[in-house]
């Protein structure tokens, strides 16, 4: 039998705040809205491309404050997406999240910068990254696709272009043109 694949548990807001990329779609003035829909769909969508395959991803959003506090817990893009009830903290969504996979035995990487949260669900075997970490890994991922993108762009698309060195010799030997 396989063993499950790694839980990654992401501190929504904690990660939200700790990053310029997603502070800067947060909507102030979203009026009756929600200020950070956009801000976690852009999360969700990190975290999706940052887990694939890798992963069993989870992302928690305290719902305390939030304009709708009673939001279901579905999926977008492959990732569970949880909000803690009314009344309860995001911090003990991530604790049971955590206790529920020591008890599998399963592996964990819990993503938060909060000291409190890092302490509580710490030892074999989770691995705790800090907020920062996960904003810089993204980064560096969308600058890789950035680059492949750019040279997709680039690429000729003449069957010449595309030949490699040894071939292309032979073709010009062929061709009298060496």
């Amino acid at each position: 039998m396989s063993r499950p694949s790694e839980l990654l548990v992401v501190d929504g807001y904690n990660v939200i705040f700790k990053s310029s990329r997603y502070m800067a779609v947060v909507d102030e003035t979203a009026g009756e809205g929600d200020p950070f829909d956009r801000a976690r769909e852009l999360l969700i969508a990190d975290v999706a491309a940052y887990a694939q395959g890798s992963y069993d991803a989870v992302v928690v959003f305290d719902a305390a404050g939030n304009v709708s506090p009673d939001r279901p817990n579905l999926g977008k893009a492959g990732i569970r997406v949880m909000f803690s009830q009314a009344g309860e903290s995001a911090d003990s969504v991530i604790e049971r999240l955590v206790t529920g996979a020591r008890l599998q035995p399963r592996e964990v990487t819990v993503i938060t910068s909060d000291n409190t949260i890092r302490a509580t669900v710490g030892g074999i075997p989770v691995t705790r990254v800090s907020s920062d970490v996960l904003v810089a890994n993204v980064a560096h991922m969308n600058a890789d696709i950035g680059r492949e993108l750019a040279d997709r762009t680039h690429a000729k698309l003449t069957l010449e272009d595309r030949l490699d060195a040894r071939t292309r010799a032979r073709l010009d030997e062929l061709l009298g043109r060496s």
